[in-house]
């Protein structure tokens, strides 16, 4: 009989122990082999409770070997779907993370490379963190070091570039309090690896955490060991991965703001005054220091370097009695139409 998705699916369901281990490698033949199985993706509802059978039954079985032939069935769709499994992704992670903290090695291992397949095939890495940051808070604590472990694994894999780490710092940090002594060892090494590939802003940032002095002391020293051993990345000059935060809160940079340059329309007329040198400010006369400093030739150059503007002249003449009309000097009224750059000339005639 040849295999149809309706025949898998209806395997993939079936409760029986022994016979998941028996059919288990059949399922896993079939999703692979397009030529078997061209109907997989044309029915999206099997494909559903397929995908949501495996992670349920198969990768929480209590029996390991179920376990793992689940792990080796969600990664054969992986495979096979590619970045069309990120639909799957929220349906399969919290199974996923539950393995983070298996008893056995061997569980926790394959299912920690099936997280770095998914981050590499089907999605990106932080668009999977996104999702798994609520297993820093599993119940646990097996699961909450393999978060650290995983984020780690994460790090040496796909870099931190692809991760905005400011999000999952806080997290992290949380964790360097834990009751349990190996939770709060991946947590700091969960740290120096961020730090050894971000740099010194993790140190800045965890300045403003509010954590013990004590606490940062430690951290700082495995900071300076990574340091001095020269196992730095390249890369770890850049901040990017933190969005140019000032804390891993998400506050705003003050360097984000100050950096910007003024509208490319306006021009900025205070920097083209220079502030004069010590040997020439020695030549200035009493008056011109009190004028602020500035030399003539620089308040002429600051006040014609801003663009043109047409300005029709104005005359406003006060009159002081009598009430008769005034008479307007001609050689005034010549002089104030030829002063092209002024804006008003004002004039009183006194009789």
């Amino acid at each position: 009989m040849e295999p149809s998705m309706e025949s898998c699916l209806a395997q993939v369901l079936q409760k029986d122990v022994g016979r998941r281990l028996q059919v288990g490698q059949e399922v896993i033949d079939y999703i692979l082999d397009r030529d078997k199985s061209p109907d997989l993706e044309q029915d999206q509802t099997a494909l559903d409770k397929m995908v949501d059978a495996i992670a349920s039954s198969w990768v929480n079985s209590s029996n390991f070997k179920v376990n793992l032939l689940g792990l080796d069935l969600l990664s054969a769709l992986v495979t096979r779907l590619q970045d069309r499994f990120r639909t799957h992704i929220g349906t399969v992670l919290p199974s996923l993370m539950d393995r983070l903290g298996d008893a056995r090695d061997q569980v926790r291992e394959q299912d920690q490379v099936l997280l770095l397949k998914i981050m590499e095939q089907a999605a990106s890495p932080q668009y999977v963190w996104d999702r798994m940051l609520g297993g820093f808070k599993h119940k646990n604590n097996r699961t909450r070091e393999g978060v650290c472990l995983c984020l780690i694994a994460t790090l040496n894999t796909s870099g931190a570039q692809g991760l905005t780490l400011s999000k999952i710092v806080p997290h992290i940090c949380s964790l360097l309090g834990d009751p349990t002594a190996q939770v709060r060892d991946g947590a700091m090494s969960c740290l120096v690896e961020i730090y050894r590939h971000v740099g010194e802003r993790v140190r800045l940032d965890l300045s403003k955490k509010g954590l013990p002095q004590s606490r940062l002391n430690v951290i700082f020293s495995r900071f300076d060991e990574v340091q001095r051993s020269g196992n730095m990345m390249p890369s770890s000059g850049s901040d990017k991965n933190f969005e140019d935060e000032d804390s891993v809160d998400g506050g705003r940079s003050s360097s984000s703001s100050s950096s910007k340059a003024p509208p490319s329309g306006r021009r900025a007329v205070v920097s083209s005054v220079r502030r004069p040198s010590s040997a020439s400010s020695t030549k200035s006369t009493g008056k011109e220091a009190a004028a602020g400093a500035v030399d003539e030739n620089d308040f002429v150059k600051a006040f014609e370097d801003v663009p043109s503007v047409q300005v029709r002249p104005v005359l406003i003449v006060s009159m002081i009695s009598p009430p008769t009309g005034p008479e307007i000097v001609p050689e005034i009224m010549e002089q104030f139409i030829n002063n092209k750059r002024s804006l008003c000339c004002l004039k009183t005639i006194c009789y």
